[in-house]
């Protein structure tokens, strides 16, 4: 059996963890530059406004229903996201980190004391109660019905307000399955499910009941599988869930205007070390650096993007190299007299580690041992605890964050304190 475990609007509930006053109030949380709407909690949905809209569309509405808005804390969630990850990894013998809210279990021959029903409720409760995070959790006998079981503990009526769900026999299975949505399963997009209910597939239960060997050559394999997963066939593993990605990018608008040189620098600068960062992650190499930055499209002064690509001789994933190209592809990329409104750089061509092939009259300048040293130090400090001096140190052009909560957990200065009296 799997278990798929899944925070409840983790951003929104992971802003209740330190400020109790706010836990039965809407909040709302916002994306970089306070711009859009990225989390809400259930009492925020309540208000009718919906995800991924503009915050200045939707501000008077929220405040008239006393919303309690708050900027992205992002050093706060992956600090509680690892936490939560640590708890939840009690209660099976192997644990998949899906994203920074949501986590696989598998329970292989495990079966639980108490049954799974009881199991779930045991995660849920223990999460609860060392963090203050809600979570949902569907139990199912393959990853994707797994998925399918955590869908229907938040929208199937029989399980809503449970956030809890287990298919554990066919009896189960086609209850949950005829109840969701064709486009509601793990790994239909938009385009797929629309085709699908061309063909007369609306539901998850029309799809499970569909020929795989069909589905795959109107398809893909990745369809077939699907189908085979919903009807008990487990053919998704951990290293099949989340391929090596083919290009990394990194890419922001600045929560200031940027008209010199030295701003738009540092800002390629940090972009290139955040690529590094994840090229290193996922043991890969970089051949091509696409380097950018470019005014506000909507403004009505002339519209400037640029945008440099850079080879490596050699593939690479030092910091120190990136950082290099970077800074020299900022001058070419600035022009006086433009205000720049974003920047961003792009790993465009990746090659896994151990493929990679040492040029003859190109000597590496790579220094991997100092790069396992500047990981583990943002790893076990957190992320950008060490970095080069090349992206600023404290830049003005730095995303804004009107609404952010103290960073309770990462920052010596917003530990809570308890006095005493």
């Amino acid at each position: 059996m799997y278990a798929l475990v899944d925070a409840n609007s983790f951003y929104a509930s992971a802003e209740k963890v330190f400020d109790p006053s706010i836990r039965q109030k809407p909040v709302v949380v916002l994306t970089n530059n306070d711009g859009c709407i990225c989390a809400m909690c259930e009492y925020a949905k309540q208000t009718g406004v919906k995800k991924f809209g503009p915050y200045h569309q939707v501000k008077d509405i929220l405040a008239r229903y006393g919303c309690v808005i708050r900027s992205s804390n992002y050093e706060l969630y992956d600090d509680l996201s690892r936490k939560m990850m640590q708890v939840i990894a009690e209660f099976a013998p192997k644990q998949y980190v899906y994203s920074i809210d949501e986590c696989f279990l598998h329970f292989a021959d495990m079966l639980p004391e108490h049954g799974w029903q009881y199991h779930a409720q045991l995660i849920r409760w223990t999460v609860w109660r060392n963090l203050r995070l809600p979570v949902g959790v569907g139990i199912g006998p393959t990853p994707t019905l797994a998925k399918a079981a955590s869908h229907a503990g938040k929208k199937i009526n029989k399980f809503k307000g449970n956030f809890i769900a287990v298919i554990s026999n066919p009896v189960e299975r086609e209850y949950i399955l005829r109840r969701m949505a064709v486009g509601d399963v793990w790994g239909i997009g938009r385009r797929i499910s629309a085709k699908l209910e061309l063909m007369g597939i609306h539901t998850a239960w029309d799809l499970a009941c569909a020929s795989p060997k069909a589905m795959r050559k109107q398809f893909s394999v990745e369809i077939e599988r699907t189908v085979r997963e919903l009807n008990g066939e487990v053919c998704m593993h951990w290293d099949a869930v989340r391929a090596v990605k083919q290009q990394i990018f990194s890419t922001r608008a600045f929560g200031e205007k940027v008209a010199d040189l030295t701003s738009l620098r540092q800002s390629l600068c940090l972009h290139a070390e955040q690529v590094g960062a994840k090229i290193r992650a996922q043991g890969s190499a970089v051949k091509a650096l696409k380097i950018f930055a470019h005014s506000n499209p909507f403004s009505r002064d002339e519209y400037y993007k640029k945008a440099i690509e850079h080879r490596f001789a050699v593939p690479t994933a030092d910091t120190l190299q990136l950082v290099g190209v970077a800074s020299e592809a900022a001058e070419q990329i600035y022009r006086a007299g433009i205000i720049f409104h974003k920047s961003g750089l792009g790993a465009t061509e990746l090659i896994q580690q151990e493929f990679v092939q040492e040029d003859l009259f190109n000597e590496t300048e790579d220094s991997p041992q100092l790069m396992t040293c500047l990981d583990r130090i943002n790893q076990r400090y957190g992320k950008q605890t060490l970095g080069l001096a090349a992206k600023g140190i404290v830049p003005k052009w730095r995303m804004r964050r009107q609404y952010l909560s103290p960073q309770y957990t990462t920052n010596w200065a917003d530990i809570p304190k308890i006095y005493c009296q």
